[in-house]
């Protein structure tokens, strides 16, 4: 009988499973208004949530639904005297909110060393704290920072490095000569560092060009779930710090996207674009190879980006226009129907006025001709 290798087993534990409206306040430097001794055990929209419950109050508009809640404690951005209950004012209550979840309520994932059943290659190095579970690759060369998890199916390629308590989720794939920085986290199914997209057509052939560039990932990016970055087929794709990006977007090789983008679910970006930092681009769009997007742009959904966008613009539609013209252009395109009505309406009564005036219209008289008398002679003077 085959003997089942020893495994090591992950433990969890909650960070505090109550918290009093004062801990809450001085965690977040707040200004606690009421009793500071109320106890919190989770956190909720203000709809769901219970009396053992923190929510929060994001502007007036949610002041109805606060007023109705059961929540036992409210972070608001000022004094409300008519919610009668424990209320901390913070500059922002919804991120707020974000921060005590994480500290108070988010199930800590104790260390689980390195796993029997992982491989690790020639020459690895990995830092204190890594948590290496089962059936993880790590390949020759690799480095990986302090506290970073690699969960079950994580493949790191060889001579690739990560950073500091980074989170890769099952079935990851980072292909070789990457680099990422810390705290990145990385959802299941993303792939980073594949070939880029790169053929030459030769005598009727496609012809692959060799792909020997890499990838780098700065401090701060989260990548959802099955997500693609190509390696560059001669220097980096780039993904620069502090930048999200949703499930199912491809990033092809040597694009750089800048410092703080949001992307949104199933967006494409062609080879060797880049985005400037700020960027929102909205799902499904589209940005085509050679672009340049400036800073603080916001792309809608499901536009087409085929010409340079310049800083702080808005666009939308494909190809992508200024909002305010694609508006003007949507306008337009909802009242074709009735605009070929009339249109087809107008070339019939052209067509019949047309029609009666060439019936009105008399034709031309012809007068008979009468047979011209003969000018006279004059009598001759005899």
């Amino acid at each position: 009988m085959t003997e089942i290798p020893k495994l090591t087993i992950l433990t969890t534990r909650m960070v505090g499973s109550s918290v009093s409206a004062a801990q809450i306040a001085t965690f977040l430097k707040g200004t606690l208004i009421g009793p500071p001794d109320a106890v919190v055990t989770g956190a909720a929209g203000l709809t769901d949530a219970k009396a053992s419950d923190v929510s929060f109050v994001h502007g007036d508009a949610a002041l109805q639904d606060a007023s109705s809640s059961l929540a036992g404690v409210l972070l608001t951005s000022r004094h409300f005297p008519d919610l009668k209950r424990p209320q901390i004012v913070v500059a922002h209550p919804a991120l707020a909110m974000t921060q005590i979840v994480t500290e108070f309520f988010v199930s800590k994932l104790a260390d689980v060393g390195i796993s029997n059943l992982a491989h690790l290659g020639k020459n690895v190095r990995l830092s204190d704290g890594v948590s290496v579970w089962a059936f993880v690759t790590l390949d020759d060369g690799v480095a990986v920072g302090r506290g970073t998890r690699l969960y079950p199916g994580v493949f790191v390629g060889k001579g690739s490095v990560i950073g500091e308590n980074c989170l890769l989720y099952p079935n990851v794939t980072v292909r070789e000569g990457v680099t990422i920085g810390n705290r990145v986290i990385i959802h299941p199914g993303t792939v980073i560092g594949s070939d880029g997209f790169g053929y030459l057509q030769q005598d009727g052939r496609h012809h692959k060009i060799p792909q020997i560039g890499t990838v780098v990932i700065e401090d701060d990016v989260e990548l959802g779930a099955n997500v693609t970055v190509d390696r560059a087929t001669f220097a980096a794709t780039i993904i620069r710090r502090g930048t999200k990006v949703d499930n199912l977007v491809q990033i092809a090789h040597n694009v750089e996207i800048g410092e703080h983008n949001i992307i949104v679910a199933q967006v494409g970006i062609a080879g060797s674009s880049s985005t400037g930092h700020h960027v929102m681009i909205g799902g499904q769009a589209g940005i085509s190879d050679h672009i340049r997007v400036g800073d603080q742009v916001m792309v809608a959904t499901r536009a087409g980006i085929i010409h340079d966008v310049a800083d702080r613009e808005v666009v939308a539609g494909f190809p992508a226009l200024p909002h305010k013209a694609w508006l003007k252009a949507m306008a337009v395109l909802a009242k074709l129907p009735e605009l070929r009505e009339k249109v087809r309406d107008a070339e019939h009564r052209l067509a019949a006025l047309e029609a009666k005036t060439t019936t009105a219209q008399p034709a031309p008289s012809r007068k008979p001709k009468v047979a011209s008398k003969p000018t006279p002679r004059s009598k001759r003077k005899r």
